[in-house]
C-alpha cells in the first residue's frame, strides 16, 4: 500500500529523523487544475481541487495542507546512474553501531528492506534542494582527480565560503548538478543517504470550507520559478509538479492536514480580513464557510481587503468575491460587510491594502467596535507590518489615545491573527 511505503521509507531515512509524520492521512486526486492569472501574465497562480473519492476529509477553515511532492523520475534515475547504484537492489538502513534507525516494530522480516530507487524517490531531494558545505567537504575525500579535490577543499574552507555561496546557494545548485560537475567523485551510498537534503513536505493554506466541500480540499498556489544570477531557470519542486498534473489522471497526492495559524472564527464574530495575492486563500475558505452558515443561522458580516497588481491580470477569484459582495452576501455593504481591492499597478502611484484600510477607516473602526476579529495573510515580508501600522492609525484617529493598546489586547485575546509565508 503506497501510504505504508511512504511511511516506511521516511522512517528509515536518517536525514528525516525529526520530520516523520507517519503515513499520509490522505491520498488525494487532482480533479481541477485551473489557472487564475491571465494566460500571458508572468505570474502563474493556480486553483487546485484535490479530492478523496471514497470519504470525507477531516479539516477546518484556517488549516494547512502538507503535500509530499513527487520528484521527476528521470532526475531520480540520473542520480542513481551517476552514483553507480543498482536501482533494483534492496537496502536496509541502520544507524552506526547496530540498531535500525526506525522503530523496531516495523522491521520484522521484509519490512526492514526497501528498494533503492523507491527510497531515493521518497526521501532524498536530488534535483531541487542545494547541498550544505559539509557535502563538499566529504566529496573532497572521494575525489580522485586532483583539480576536483582542490576545488572541493577550497569550497569547504573558510576562504572559499563566498565562492561556494555564489556557486551553490545563489545558483540553487542541486545535488545531482554538483555530482555531475565533479565526475571523479564516487561517494558511497552511506554518505549520500546522510548528506543529500531530505525531501520535505510543502505546506499550503486551504482555500475551501468543509461545509461546502466535505470530500475536497482546494488550494491557491503560486507556481514558483525564478532566474539565478547566471540566468538559469529554476522551478519550485512541489508547485511545478502540481501544475503538471492533469485532472483525474491516475496520480495520488500524499497529504497531511495540519492546524493552521488562523483559528476558525465563530459565525457570530464579525471579521476583518486582509489578504493580498495568494494571501486570499484562507479567506476564500472563511467566506465560503460563512456563506454556508448564513443559510442556516444569523452570521456576522465580513470586511475583506484584497490586493493584486492589475484588475486584468491577477485579480484572483474575482467572480467569487463579487458574488458574495452583492445583494445580501456575507461581503455585502447591505449586511454590514464590504469588499475592497487595491490594484497596485493600475495607476501611476502604487496603491496597497494598507492604503485601502485607511481610506475605509470609518468601516474598519465600526467593525472593530462591534467586536471583530482581525486576520492577515500573505507572502510579503513588509505587508503585515504595514497593515498593522495602518490599523493602529485608524484606531488612533477614531478612538484617540484611550484606544492605543487596542490591537495588543486583541492579540492577547487571540483575535488578531497573522499568517505569512516566504
Amino acid at each position: 500500500d503506497s501510504k505504508k511505503l511512504i511511511e516506511r521509507a521516511r522512517l528509515m531515512s536518517p536525514a528525516l529523523k525529526f520530520h516523520s509524520d507517519g503515513e499520509p492521512q490522505y491520498m488525494l486526486k487532482m480533479v481541477t487544475n485551473q489557472r487564475l492569472t491571465k494566460e500571458d501574465y508572468e505570474k502563474d497562480v493556480r486553483h487546485f481541487e484535490l479530492e478523496d473519492p471514497s470519504s470525507a476529509i477531516s479539516y477546518q477553515v484556517g488549516d494547512a495542507l502538507e503535500i509530499l511532492p513527487s520528484q521527476n523520475p528521470s532526475a531520480v534515475n540520473a542520480f542513481i546512474e551517476r552514483c553507480n547504484l543498482d536501482p533494483d537492489s534492496y537496502i536496509t538502513i541502520r544507524a552506526k553501531g547496530g540498531d535500525e534507525v526506525s522503530n523496531g516494530s516495523l522491521l520484522n522480516g521484509s519490512m526492514g528492506r526497501i528498494k533503492l530507487s523507491t527510497f531515493v524517490a521518497l526521501t532524498m531531494d536530488v534535483a531541487s534542494g542545494s547541498p550544505r558545505r559539509y557535502f563538499f567537504e566529504i566529496m573532497s575525500h572521494f575525489a580522485t582527480a586532483e583539480h576536483e579535490k582542490e576545488r572541493l577543499q577550497y569550497f569547504a574552507s573558510p576562504e572559499g565560503r563566498d565562492d561556494l555561496y555564489q556557486y551553490n546557494q545563489k545558483e540553487s545548485r542541486t545535488v545531482l548538478e554538483v555530482l555531475e560537475d565533479f565526475p571523479s567523485v564516487h561517494m558511497p551510498f552511506e554518505w549520500l543517504v546522510q548528506l543529500t537534503p531530505p525531501l520535505k513536505k510543502r505546506a499550503f493554506s486551504i482555500s475551501s470550507s468543509p461545509l461546502v466541500h466535505p470530500n475536497q480540499i482546494h488550494l491557491t498556489v503560486s507556481i514558483v520559478s525564478w532566474l539565478t544570477p547566471f540566468k538559469r531557470t529554476r522551478q519550485g519542486l512541489c508547485s511545478t509538479w502540481l501544475a503538471g498534473l492533469s485532472p483525474n489522471e491516475e496520480n495520488l497526492i500524499p497529504c497531511w492536514v495540519h492546524k493552521g495559524s488562523l483559528p476558525p472564527p465563530k459565525p457570530s464574530i464579525p471579521l476583518l480580513l486582509i489578504g493580498p495575492g495568494t494571501g486570499c486563500a484562507p479567506f476564500r475558505a472563511f467566506v465560503e464557510e460563512r456563506a454556508a452558515q448564513s443559510a442556516r443561522e444569523s452570521t456576522a458580516p465580513i470586511l475583506f481587503f484584497f490586493g493584486c497588481r492589475n484588475e486584468d491580470n491577477d485579480f484572483l477569484y474575482k467572480d467569487f468575491w463579487l458574488k458574495h459582495a452583492q445583494d445580501k452576501g456575507v461581503l455585502s455593504l447591505k449586511e454590514g460587510g464590504g469588499f475592497f481591492v487595491a490594484f497596485s499597478r493600475d495607476q501611476p502611484q502604487k496603491v496597497y491594502v494598507q492604503h485601502k484600510i485607511k481610506e475605509q477607516s470609518a468601516r474598519v473602526w465600526n467593525m472593530l467596535c462591534s467586536g471583530a476579529a482581525i486576520y492577515v495573510a500573505g507572502s510579503s515580508t513588509k505587508m503585515p507590518a504595514d497593515v498593522t501600522a495602518a490599523l493602529e492609525e485608524v484606531v488612533r484617529q477614531k478612538g484617540g489615545e484611550a484606544a492605543s493598546g487596542w490591537l495588543r489586547k486583541l492579540e492577547r485575546a487571540g483575535k488578531f491573527n497573522i499568517e505569512t509565508w516566504s
